[in-house]
């Protein structure tokens, strides 16, 4: 069943790193905005300590999270065991986006793997931890990872993702500030 976490321990971090795929939620503060819940994956998630997570942000076609994160912080992460027991935990907190030219970024960013498209490091700062049953996720078998992404930067190259992120990146869905 369901409980409430002081800490990210050995345990939930070794389990978190070694899922394939998580889920990222973050809502505007005005009430009419809308509420962004985004799937990633690839190898872009790190525990960094007992009560703080970060993840490599690539360029995608929106730019919700980095928006609501300035726009408020808050923030949730889940995970879903698909295979193995059953176990859902989400993370609540507040983010911060890194940008490559910050020294955060710089200091977070030999973690992780260097991938084409990066634009961020987002860090969360937990506030609730928790875990519930997930006895209604199903099973799936993880056949691997999709390559388009990363595919897609290596083609846009450097010059074109910025193009990119200027005419996609540059605001949110509610009109927030984004890149």
């Amino acid at each position: 069943m369901g409980a409430i976490l002081d800490r990210i321990d050995a345990d939930l971090s070794s389990w978190i790193s070694a899922q394939r795929v998580f889920f990222v939620a973050t809502a505007p503060l005005a009430a009419d905005g809308h509420v962004n819940c985004s799937p990633r994956g690839i190898d872009s998630l790190r525990v960094l300590d007992d009560r703080r997570l970060a993840w490599l942000d690539l360029t995608g076609s929106g730019v919700e999270t980095i928006s609501h994160l300035r726009d408020n912080g808050r923030i949730t992460l889940m995970w879903c065991a698909f295979d193995g027991p059953p176990r859902i935990v989400r993370v609540h907190g507040h983010g911060v986006a890194h940008l490559p030219e910050s020294a955060e970024f710089v200091a977070l960013a030999p973690r992780f793997p260097t991938l084409p498209g990066t634009r961020a490091i987002i860090e969360i700062a937990a506030e609730r931890i928790s875990t519930s049953c997930g006895w209604g996720v199903p099973l799936f078998d993880y056949v691997g990872e999709r390559t388009t992404l990363i595919d897609s930067a290596i083609k846009k190259g450097e010059d074109g993702l910025a193009d990119y992120r200027r005419r996609k990146n540059r605001v949110s869905l509610d009109g927030l500030p984004g890149l």
